[in-house]
C-alpha cells in the first residue's frame, strides 16, 4: 500500500498551472426545450419571446433563450473543467451578446488566459481571461471577458 494520497479526480487547475496566452477549448452541448423551460421557471424571466412558441412580436426566429444560459452553461463547463476546487471567487464580468441562441443549437467555447497576477497573501492568483462562445456553425454567438480570484497548490 502507498502512503502517498489519491490524486483527485476533476480538480480545477491552480494559478500555478495557468500561462497567459493559452487557449482551452470546453465540450459542446445541444440547449434543449427543457433547458429553457426550467431556467426561466427558476429565474422568472418569463418574457413573451421566450415562453410563448411563434411568438408575433420577436425579431428572432425559432425558439430563442435568455443571453443568460447561454452564459450559464458555458459557465457551467469552465466550473466542471477549470475551477472546480479552486475557483474561490468570480470578481468581474463583461460580457457581450453577438447573434441568438435557439433550442437546438449547440454551443461550445475558447478560454484564452489573458492574465494571471499572485496576490499578496494566501497563495492565490487574479486570473484574467476571454471567453468566446460559439454555436455549432462555428459563429461566434457571445464573448466575454472574467476575472477571477485562484486558489494556490499547497505549499
Amino acid at each position: 500500500m502507498s502512503d502517498t494520497a489519491p490524486q483527485r479526480i476533476g480538480q480545477g487547475f491552480f494559478w500555478q498551472d495557468l500561462v497567459v496566452g493559452r487557449v482551452y477549448q470546453t465540450f459542446r452541448r445541444t440547449i434543449t426545450e427543457a433547458d429553457l423551460v426550467n431556467f426561466i421557471g427558476c429565474t422568472g424571466m418569463l418574457e413573451s419571446i421566450f415562453i410563448e412558441e411563434g411568438y408575433a412580436g420577436g425579431a428572432i426566429e425559432g425558439r430563442p433563450v435568455p443571453g443568460a444560459l447561454t452564459y450559464s452553461i458555458i459557465e457551467g463547463f469552465i466550473l466542471q473543467s477549470m475551477i472546480q476546487g479552486t475557483g474561490l471567487a468570480m470578481l468581474e464580468l463583461h460580457q457581450k451578446i453577438h447573434a441568438p441562441v435557439r433550442v437546438g443549437d449547440t454551443i461550445g467555447a475558447r478560454i484564452t488566459v489573458t492574465g494571471v497576477r499572485p496576490t499578496s497573501k494566501n497563495n492565490r492568483a487574479v486570473v484574467a481571461s476571454e471567453i468566446s462562445v460559439q454555436n455549432q456553425h462555428g459563429t461566434c454567438v457571445m464573448t466575454y471577458t472574467a476575472t477571477r480570484l485562484l486558489a494556490g497548490r499547497a505549499a
